[in-house]
């Protein structure tokens, strides 16, 4: 009994361990925004595809997660020396859609939640697409750090830019321009969206949805 009783200890100390672990992704700092610099006279500009370019999206609350994408309206990236200057896209806040859940599984009512198209009291919960209907990224720079390629950039949501850096692949060759990001993390709540945020309100016990909202930037572009 003694030795079941240990077992039962090690295992739940473990499982908390576990769970407690620091996530491996980065939560990247959003500071304010800067000044794009402007695309050089001899600047290709590459046509962003939307339909090979996404962005891919995670939340969490204390009873599990929900994921998805978000599509690209339109946008541009501009080549010089075979470097990428800089560039710029649209993302299409009416397309997002929820991909861990089936239709009929509560899929339609939380895209339409995340979208406020639901009740009016509850349109400015996450992202309002009647009043923010898009998001914007605009690239200020790439540079090397410790190895890896930095982008950095404005990203706008809900009428608030805020400037953020996250390592990715960037390759670039005569016909065609790729940007994937490694997976990182914003405070959604630096850009208004603050429904169920524990740091914004004091009283939802464990009814909170997580600050953090995982992305992942993959952008596809051709001459």
């Amino acid at each position: 009994m003694k030795k079941l009783y240990l077992f039962l200890f090690i295992a739940t100390t473990s499982s908390v361990f576990v769970s407690c672990k620091k996530s491996s992704v980065e939560t990247v700092t959003a500071g304010e925004s800067v000044n794009a610099s402007e695309a050089s006279a001899d600047a290709i500009s590459y046509n962003v595809s939307t339909e090979n370019s996404l962005l891919n999206w995670k939340g969490s609350k204390q009873t599990g997660t929900h994921e998805g994408v978000i599509k690209l309206t339109e946008g541009e990236i501009f080549v010089s020396n075979g470097q990428v200057q800089g560039g710029k896209f649209t993302i299409d806040m009416n397309s997002i859609n929820v991909t861990d859940l089936k239709p009929g599984d509560e899929k339609e009512d939380l895209e339409s939640h995340l979208k406020g198209l639901t009740v009016e009291e509850k349109e400015d919960h996450f992202f309002n697409v009647k009043k923010y209907p898009t998001a914007k990224f605009e690239i200020t720079g790439i540079r090397t750090e410790a190895g890896k390629t930095i982008v950095d950039g404005n990203l706008t949501l809900k009428a608030t830019t805020k400037n953020i850096s996250f390592p990715a692949i960037v390759t670039v060759d005569d016909s065609k321009v790729s940007i994937v990001s490694d997976t990182f993390t914003i405070d959604r709540t630096l850009w208004k969206v603050n429904y169920a945020s524990k740091s914004i309100f004091t009283d939802l016990g464990d009814k909170f949805v997580n600050d953090e909202i995982e992305l992942k930037v993959s952008v596809k572009a051709s001459r």
